[in-house]
């Protein structure tokens, strides 16, 4: 698939098999979120890899436990305001199941740490669907990256006092009939362009 094409057809999936992805795939993945642009080439996004099922399940509990104590407020971001309700009521799995969470840190000080992560994990989502896999963008510990709870089982990963998360992806392949992301292109209705 062309570059172009990939980038085009690329959209967020949210139901994803057990399977899990070849590690030369993850490991491609990875790369491609490695090299990414960064703000004066400072390399400073810490990528942590996480395929393992108890590890996934004991931050599905804390992001639940987290979220499920906010309370909602006019004019909320909607995504946020679906994350409380959800994680109120209960089961709620932020990251959808899937069999990887690529979470994205860096320093909490770096004028650009969240748009060298967003490099990181657009990257990441072009690579993934060129090797017909399925991603999501997930923004939940990002919006949890002063929780203690949170911030304690990271460090327990590797997580720097001074790094935050600033974004993460659900990787894997998606739980479709063939197994392929949907690929169809949404209409633009925004993203508006002046050419001057």
């Amino acid at each position: 698939m062309k570059v172009y094409d990939c980038i085009l057809t690329r959209r967020s999936t949210r139901s994803f098999l057990e399977e899990m992805p070849e590690e030369e795939s993850l490991k491609m993945i990875v790369e491609a979120g490695r090299h990414a642009p960064s703000g004066g080439n400072s390399q400073s996004t810490h990528f942590f890899v996480i395929k393992d099922a108890g590890v996934l399940e004991k931050l599905a509990e804390l992001v639940e436990n987290a979220f499920s104590k906010m309370e909602i407020y006019e004019g909320m971001y909607r995504s946020m305001v679906s994350s409380i309700t959800r994680a109120k009521k209960g089961g709620y799995i932020f990251h959808y199941n899937a069999p990887v969470l690529i979470v994205t840190a860096n320093k909490k000080d770096y004028g650009n740490n969240i748009a060298d992560c967003a490099c990181a994990l657009e990257n990441m989502m072009i690579c993934a669907n060129s090797l017909d896999m399925g991603t999501c963008w997930i923004n939940q510990l990002k919006w949890l990256n002063e929780d203690p709870a949170l911030l304690e089982y990271f460090r327990g990963f590797g997580l720097k006092e001074d790094e935050r998360i600033y974004g993460a992806l659900a990787v894997g392949y998606a739980a479709t009939e063939d197994g392929l992301p949907v690929r169809k292109p949404l209409p633009r209705t925004g993203n508006e362009v002046t050419v001057i």
